[in-house]
């Protein structure tokens, strides 16, 4: 019998991953540890190679179809009368439901796994009326898409449509599920960079920083990471499993980056630790890695915060939606020269606007306040609070 290749489980909660590209064919001879097909999860792209040398008899899905974790990916005839088909680490595949027996409607079969139902609820659809396109008939959750969104009316002149996969489809089933679990405030605050600006540019040409280019994020991320120390409850997790917060004691920073494929989220690690030099170098560095298509999924994984900027796109003030399972996210806007008033005379300061989105099933309104202005106060008195 062919072998069964599984779809394997690599942690971090991932369920499911996008067949984005076939790298062999029905048909091919294929050797061990070959390259075989890329996978998008919620987290990167990966390659999986063969881990056996045979003949390609089947594919376990199209290119732009989902498929489980545990679910036959692809079938290889080695040769052999028996193979262990089970991978290591594999999880099983989700069973299939049904719906319980209505006596007011007829007994309707929905093929749908818990999370599409748990989905369904909060966008409150009714799975009997939506119709499944994955396997089998099974309740995807672009089917949800669809039901939710109205007909499309006749075009005024023309169009083009592009399709809605791989990582935008990520990045809007991420937006998603965040904007559906997590109630969100955001605050908004302006800071006097006055003196961060003149810091920086004293900095650039200082030896340390010598061949790298240097932005305002390192001096953000610190300042982060000396407040997030005082304040546990914007860098914690909400399980709402184990109906617990978890204050983490460690401080990962995802830094939010617009590539051509579309946002990515590499993380900065124990940005506490490291010294400005060192910070601006890691965020050069990961953010070329992600430019280029580069990352691994080790680089977007573990991030306890998230930071996200324009740069001069920045604009004046934004609400940036949580990295979920996350409960707080900061929006760095463009920093421009503006008029403020000064112990009662109007000056020229240079003027950027921060904003902190939050999950308020965790962060009261006065704990993000407080907060943020902490954060403000660092950076507007850079010298001593950097």
């Amino acid at each position: 019998m062919p072998y069964q290749f599984r779809l394997p489980d690599i942690g971090e909660g991932i369920v499911e991953g996008e067949v984005v590209r076939w790298l062999v064919r029905i048909g091919d001879e294929i050797e061990e540890d070959q390259p075989m097909v890329e996978v998008m999860t919620d987290k990167a792209t990966v390659e999986i190679p063969s881990p056996v040398k045979g003949r390609v008899v089947d594919h376990g899905g199209k290119e732009g179809e989902v498929v489980q974790v545990g679910s036959v990916l692809v079938e290889i005839d080695t040769g052999k009368d028996e193979v262990d088909s089970e991978p290591v680490h594999a999880a099983p595949h989700p069973p299939l439901h049904r719906r319980p027996f209505s006596r007011r409607r007829k007994t309707v079969r929905i093929l749908a796994t818990p999370a599409i139902r748990r989905l369904a609820k909060q966008m409150k659809i009714d799975l009997e009326r939506v119709k499944g396109t994955g396997p089998g008939g099974r309740i995807t959750k672009e089917d949800l898409t669809r039901a939710q969104t109205p007909p499309t009316v006749a075009a005024a002149g023309p169009t083009e449509r592009v399709p809605y996969r791989g990582i935008r489809r990520r990045i809007g089933d991420h937006m998603l599920q965040a904007s559906n679990h997590a109630p969100h405030f955001t605050y908004v605050e302006e800071v006097d960079v006055t003196e961060l600006v003149r810091m920086r540019q004293r900095a650039q040409g200082s030896e340390e920083f010598q061949g790298v280019r240097l932005t305002y994020l390192p001096y953000i991320l610190k300042a982060l990471a000396h407040e997030l120390k005082r304040h546990p409850y914007l860098n914690a997790r909400l399980d709402l499993h184990a109906g617990e917060i978890e204050l983490r004691k460690y401080y990962n920073i995802g830094i939010a980056t617009q590539t051509e494929e579309g946002l990515m989220v590499p993380v900065i690690r124990n940005v506490d630790r490291k010294s400005l030099p060192e910070l601006a170098r890691e965020i050069s560095q990961i953010s070329q890695l992600a430019r280029d298509g580069n990352l691994k999924l080790e680089h977007l994984q573990g991030s306890t915060f998230t930071v996200t900027s324009l740069g001069a796109l920045g604009g004046i003030v934004a609400t940036p939606i949580v990295n979920f399972p996350e409960v707080a996210i900061l929006g760095v806007h463009k920093i421009a020269p503006r008029p403020v008033v000064r112990s009662g005379r109007i000056v020229i300061r240079e003027i950027m606007h921060l904003s902190l989105s939050q999950d308020h099933r965790v962060v009261d309104g006065a704990v993000g306040a407080r907060f943020l202005q902490a954060v403000i106060a660092r950076l507007e008195a850079p010298e001593t609070g950097i």
